[in-house]
């Protein structure tokens, strides 16, 4: 009988201590965030553009892109400024007026040096370090010659566009360390 009497009390002992400490848990303020590099970026998502390729005064094929940027938070909270539009002018100026991607010959495009470049362009034009940044969710080649096939106002079979970069769905993209 004793020992049953001791079976209770330990049984009892037990559930309080647990029920305290996951209420004591529960209540507990959520430790302080971190101020990772993460915490401090915030996305700007960038609309699909389509640049035309110029070359000999004529048309040759249009660049289809969409590129967003991780921004610091601090920075553009009181800045009310176009970015989409500033984004759309300066991919217009690296595309045509620098000719940053060589048509006849996709293999040399470098994708870091392209980022660099819209990043320093985009901070020279905003006055600051704003942009940390730039992610190129799309950059395709698309000629003339498919676009005139396509515009007969029949269906056919689409021109093959020439993937630059296509990133992987967001479900997909690996997470960057915090030390990048």
């Amino acid at each position: 009988m004793i020992k049953l009497v001791l079976t209770g009390v330990w049984v009892c002992a037990v559930t309080l201590a647990s029920v305290y400490f996951s209420v004591n848990m529960a209540t507990a303020p959520a430790p302080a965030v971190a101020d990772t590099k993460q915490s401090a970026l915030e996305l700007v998502k960038g609309e699909t553009i389509t640049v035309p390729v110029i070359g000999n005064g004529a048309v040759n094929g249009y660049f289809l892109g969409r590129i967003s940027f991780m921004m610091h938070k601090d920075m553009i909270a009181g800045l009310n400024l176009p970015i989409t539009e500033m984004t759309t002018d300066e991919l217009f100026s690296l595309l045509v007026g620098n000719k940053m991607i060589d048509v006849s010959n996709i293999k040399t495009f470098d994708p870091g040096a392209f980022r660099e470049e819209i990043k320093k362009g985009m901070n020279e034009r905003l006055g600051g370090e704003y942009v940390a940044e730039v992610m190129l969710e799309q950059l395709d080649y698309l000629s003339k010659e498919d676009v005139k096939e396509n515009s007969g106002g029949k269906p056919q079979k689409i021109g093959a566009t020439v993937k630059i970069v296509e990133t992987a769905p967001a479900s997909e993209t690996p997470t960057p360390a915090a030390g990048h």
